[in-house]
């Protein structure tokens, strides 16, 4: 949109966005970053913890490993029943629940979780048509990490950064 409003043609892709944006979010927030990056990553497995029924994974900044402030924690839970996924939420506060369509007409049923300072978005979705969707801004499938992956992660690497090197497009 910057490109546009001065008349220029060139405009950056959303991938040259994102890493740029992620350098200056670096820049900006420093070690509190890494930090804060581990704390989110911990908040996710407790959360997946209560999901493990429904193969939950996590995806999103927290997954790629470039949350930044105000980012929040995404995790997909695969159910047929939504009651059945709000059960194994009974621990937490569950601040918004409703529908939503992605892109390509797909239909989940969504979670909002508030954990000061951070908010924990569960998406559901069924597991009978659930297939993996491309990233919108890297463009790789948004594979994420999976229980015993994040597990692993957070005792081997917890600050490990999943973005492509380049853009795969």
């Amino acid at each position: 949109m910057a490109a546009a409003s001065i008349g220029s043609k060139a405009r950056p892709s959303n991938f040259e966005v994102a890493i740029e944006l992620d350098r200056i979010a670096e820049e900006l927030e420093g070690e509190e970053r890494q930090r804060r990056l581990i704390e989110m990553r911990q908040i996710a497995l407790r959360v997946m913890n209560s999901l493990s029924s429904f193969n939950p994974r996590l995806i999103g900044s927290v997954w790629r490993g470039t949350a930044r402030i105000g980012s929040d924690i995404d995790i997909i839970a695969l159910a047929h029943s939504t009651s059945d996924v709000e059960k194994a939420l009974g621990g937490y506060i569950i601040k918004e629940k409703g529908s939503v369509t992605f892109k390509g007409g797909i239909h989940a049923f969504y979670f909002k979780i508030d954990l000061q300072p951070n908010e924990v978005e569960v998406v559901i979705r069924d597991s009978a048509d659930y297939t993996e969707e491309r990233c919108d801004i890297f463009n790789d499938v948004k594979r994420g990490i999976q229980l015993q992956e994040l597990e692993r992660l957070l005792r081997v690497d917890p600050i490990r950064r999943f973005v492509p090197r380049r853009n795969t497009r």
